[in-house]
């Protein structure tokens, strides 16, 4: 009983020091607030500057944010295993961080540069740009993601490690909400989106480095057999049988949906429902307002409560949004108030999201014996893309099924009414299928059991 609750001790001595400090969670945060940038920037207002701006027609322009996307999905499992099967000095994550970081500011810039080539020549630019970036973001993405899990496998410090990543989440989001239309406006026409790409892009470039440089992969150093590499087949038939990984890409999914639905249709929301498109960035603001507020007490909630139950909750709240919107939906102090509401459902996916999917990957060890940190994040990034991509499309399809024609003053009845699906509709739907996900996503509740039998195996 003895020798038992001093291995106990000993393992949990070792999971102590195998935890980041405040400066590299700190960095490795500041590294997400460039890659978050660029997904904000292009999932928020390309479809828009597709639309109005290029001049690229809304149909083709949902047809696109779905093809792009699925491609997009299809190489991060791609990406993931390339993660796992990579063996350098500086880990298997990190290198790609480093490599990366330049072309996906390049792709970035390219990609808000359409030139006038004629509307086929605007097609073929946009569909080959855009897979570009993605292939270029996928192969730094994933990395990042799967760098968390390698950092720490300290429950409560990946915990905090997410916090972290969350504030940099918000901090880049709201950035690029508040201020890419207006910078955009201001300079005029294409070349005012361009610069906003520039800026991104360089930026991207920067922190991407420093994560690098900063940052320390201790997971595969000394848990994992650097020798041992899982074919794809195996881990691929782990990962489909490992529940909670299921219920947290599908999760992955209708967030995702749900957030590009958000951002990508507010800005037509705010042009054509509201009369003032400036209010964009209020929208933006009001989005992430209980996360800012939720922020400076988090850590204490997820050591008490844990990161699901909270997850839950906040999900519950964010359901209410939508029907705070219905009450007058031209009122713009009411659409406000029920934006701030609705961005209580945003918290998970800001706060706890990449955390949960690492844990995944303790469960998946721990049931089947098979350990994938790169495929796991690449696979249940697959959920993002999609998710991202069929909000996108959803944008482009019904603003074409509703007649909508870009730079118009006004629209027609049913555009508006498109507008309104896009806004408020559609989401309430997506709120309340993501609230019962994470009501069926309980491994928390069995991860210090897991965690204990792994360290006692090894």
């Amino acid at each position: 009983m003895l020798a038992e609750k001093q291995q106990q001790e000993c393992s949990a001595s070792s999971l102590q020091v195998a935890t980041p400090g405040h400066k590299e969670m700190l960095n490795y945060g500041l590294g997400f607030f460039g890659v978050i940038l660029v997904w904000t920037l292009v999932g928020t207002f390309l479809p828009y500057y597709y639309t109005d701006v290029a001049g690229v027609s809304a149909g083709v322009v949902g047809t696109l944010m779905l093809v792009a996307r699925l491609f997009d999905g299809v190489t991060d499992l791609g990406m993931g295993t390339l993660v796992d099967r990579t063996r350098s000095k500086h880990g298997k994550a990190r290198p790609w961080i480093l490599w990366m970081g330049i072309p996906l500011g390049i792709s970035t810039i390219l990609l808000f540069s359409v030139p006038d080539f004629g509307n086929t020549g605007k097609i073929i630019y946009a569909y080959v740009t855009y897979i570009l970036l993605i292939l270029v973001y996928t192969a730094v993405s994933i990395p990042y993601k799967t760098l968390l899990g390698l950092m720490t496998q300290e429950p409560y410090g990946r915990s905090v490690l997410n916090i972290y990543t969350g504030v940099f989440t918000m901090l880049s989001t709201l950035a690029i909400m508040i201020f890419a239309q207006p910078v955009a406006s201001a300079i005029g026409g294409k070349l005012g989106w361009t610069i906003v790409a520039v800026a991104s892009g360089v930026i991207i470039m920067i922190t991407s480095y420093i994560a690098f440089r900063s940052t320390k992969e201790r997971v595969s150093a000394s848990v994992v057999k650097t020798n041992d590499i899982i074919p794809f087949k195996v881990g691929l038939k782990a990962l489909f049988t490992n529940k909670y990984w299921l219920i947290i890409t599908l999760y992955c999914v209708i967030a995702y949906t749900l957030n590009a639905l958000l951002a990508g249709a507010g800005l037509y929301y705010t042009s054509y429902i509201l009369g003032n498109a400036s209010y964009f960035s209020l929208v933006g603001l009001l989005l992430f307002l209980p996360t800012i507020i939720c922020f400076f007490f988090m850590a204490k909630l997820v050591a008490k409560f844990g990161k699901r139950n909270i997850a839950l909750t906040v999900s519950v709240i964010g359901i209410l949004g939508p029907i705070v919107k219905l009450i007058d939906p031209s009122n713009v102090a009411v659409f406000l108030a029920g934006t701030a509401i609705q961005g209580f459902g945003l918290i998970p996916i800001i706060m706890f999201l990449y955390a949960m999917i690492n844990d995944t990957a303790e469960y998946g060890e721990w049931k089947f014996g098979i350990r994938t940190e790169g495929l796991v994040n690449s696979a249940a990034s697959f959920g993002m893309k999609v998710g991202a991509g069929l909000g996108g499309a959803l944008i482009g399809w019904l603003l074409a099924f509703g007649g909508y024609v870009g730079g118009l003053d006004e629209q027609t009845a049913s555009a508006t009414t498109m507008i309104l699906a896009l806004n408020i509709y559609i989401p309430f739907v997506l709120a309340v299928l993501q609230t019962v996900l994470m009501w069926m996503y309980k491994l928390d509740e069995q991860y210090p059991q897991i965690l204990a039998d792994l360290n006692k195996k090894r």
